[in-house]
């Protein structure tokens, strides 16, 4: 099984497209990679690097996607949308409900992926946050199959998207996707108990449930789900846990869950708690110091079980 990094992935297809789609236009925020190098090279008519001025990329972003362009801004991901959230909500979710825009937040170090950086670069509040912004879609990918196969995505629906990447490289959990109408893919079926998660948890959930007869539900359209097809899905389920890396019961993956599925379930909210995490250590540490490590997960699923 290869390991690879969404980002490397999402960005090689990307190059490709431009070769043929002269309308596709890059904006980096001074954060680079071996591909963005190459589209920085081949394509300089097309790429921007504003410097550290995170503010300033959601401006120049706005106007190319004003003239047309498809256009993908990129930085680090607490700082395209924390740093610069007023641009955003201003220029870009109000902004594009009366004139149509395509662009693409693309944010690297969701959740603690740069883990030994400390809480300045965990980002733990941009599901939340970013979620709440109307006319913005949220895709939180699981796997670099899941970042690759949303590319085509990404340039034909013409709207805001945040897309959040994690820094580290990892497995495909699944084959490719075809299509992303549903929102979310089952990985594991099962009935009674059903686990929601994305992003990196669903690859920690994944090899958790192994040892389990729960469903797993890979939830990766954050606020563009269809609700009907979760339903069916869920049809057999009595107890759903949500596990997220983000500030759980603060309005990100638990939020969507409770608000549609409360009715008749059980439905129990993993994730960070509401506080920073100052200790230094690699990701498990990390989780295990907000309650969500392995043996966490494992403890409340062997309760409900």
């Amino acid at each position: 099984m290869q390991i690879k990094a969404m980002r490397d992935v999402f960005l090689h297809s990307l190059y490709e497209q431009m070769e043929t789609n002269d309308k596709i236009f890059f904006v980096a925020a001074d954060f680079g990679s071996p591909i963005l190098d190459k589209i920085r090279t081949d394509y300089p008519n097309r790429f921007i690097n504003v410097g550290i001025a995170e503010q300033n990329l959601i401006n120049v972003s706005t106007g190319l996607a004003l003239e047309g362009f498809i256009v993908y801004a990129y930085a680090i991901a607490p700082f395209i949308t924390m740093r610069c959230y007023e641009q955003i909500r201003v220029n870009v979710a109000i902004l594009s409900q009366i004139r149509p825009m395509n662009i693409n937040f693309i944010g690297v170090g969701a959740g603690v992926s740069y883990a030994m950086s400390g809480p300045t670069h965990h980002c733990l509040e941009d599901l939340s946050i970013m979620n709440t912004l109307p006319n913005m879609e949220v895709f939180s990918p699981a796997d670099y199959v899941t970042a690759e196969a949303y590319v085509k995505r990404t340039l034909n629906l013409k709207k805001p998207k945040y897309i959040r990447f994690d820094a580290k490289p990892m497995n495909s959990i699944q084959e490719a996707i075809n299509e992303f109408d549903r929102g979310f893919r089952v990985l594991k079926e099962a009935k009674n108990v059903a686990i929601i998660s994305t992003g990196y948890m669903t690859q920690k959930a994944f090899e958790i449930v192994k040892e389990y007869s729960i469903k797993l539900i890979d939830l990766y359209l954050i606020n563009n789900y269809s609700i009907d097809l979760l339903q069916k899905e869920l049809d057999n389920v009595e107890t759903i846990i949500t596990i997220e890396e983000g500030f759980k019961n603060c309005g990100g993956l638990d939020a969507i869950i409770n608000l549609n599925f409360k009715e008749n379930k059980k439905i129990i909210n993993l994730g960070f708690e509401k506080k920073y995490t100052f200790e230094i250590g690699d990701r498990e540490f990390v989780h295990s110091e907000n309650n969500i490590g392995i043996e966490d997960i494992k403890k409340i699923i062997k309760e409900v079980m």
